[in-house]
């Protein structure tokens, strides 16, 4: 049996008709080697954690999404493409 490694995918919103059409086009992308985790920063998190990944990715929009600890590149600019999230590996078994 082979150990399936998990592709960790951090979705930064803000709760609004902006961002959750694009957390649902992650989540239905997503495969079995997906771990999603939504941080929805317009309720605090109890542990700041989400504050703190906002400022180490460098999150200056919202929505964002962050693959394997880093930011995609739509994100740091014009948005979240469906291009970035496939070569990211979205979608794809590992």
């Amino acid at each position: 049996m082979q150990n399936q490694i998990k592709r960790k995918i951090e979705i930064f919103t803000a709760g609004c008709s902006v961002c959750e059409p694009m957390v649902e086009m992650v989540k239905s992308m997503a495969c079995s080697s997906c771990e999603i985790v939504v941080y929805n920063l317009s309720q605090p998190c109890e542990t700041k954690e989400c504050l703190e990944k906002v400022q180490e990715y460098g999150i200056k929009a919202l929505p964002a999404v962050a693959v394997n600890g880093s930011l995609l590149s739509c994100c740091q600019n014009n948005g979240i493409s469906m291009e970035e999230l496939k070569n990211a590996g979205i979608g794809q078994a590992a």
